[in-house]
């Protein structure tokens, strides 16, 4: 199954304007680098979010688990279900959670 396209440009939105984003193909989706670290992106129907060692509070929220594609969980990273992200606002901050994270990250 090929990534929601549509997801993608809605996280291309967010993160418009955002200094050092590339894009890349990964995980059979797309995944957006922040300083050339994977700070979100798109697997199937579902945004991907990496947020470091707060993903146990975001655990908690509806539709949301750990990222796990291979059968290896992701520490850090969390798969946001469809029905998390309806509207804008909801990538948006999932976005920030992300680039939050990531900006304590090194450069590469």
């Amino acid at each position: 199954m090929a990534y929601d396209e549509a997801l993608a440009d809605r996280i291309r939105t967010a993160l418009a304007g955002r200094d050092a984003i590339t894009e890349r193909k990964m995980f059979g989706g797309i995944g957006f680098l922040h300083h050339g670290s994977m700070c979100a992106g798109v697997w199937k129907e579902s945004l991907i979010a990496r947020v470091g060692e707060a993903d146990a509070q975001y655990l908690a929220e509806p539709n949301v688990g750990v990222f796990d594609v291979t059968g290896r969980p992701m520490s850090g990273w969390l798969l946001v279900d469809a029905e998390a992200v309806r509207d804008d606002a909801d990538v948006e901050r999932w976005v920030d959670r992300s680039l939050a994270f990531t900006g304590t990250l090194p450069p590469k």
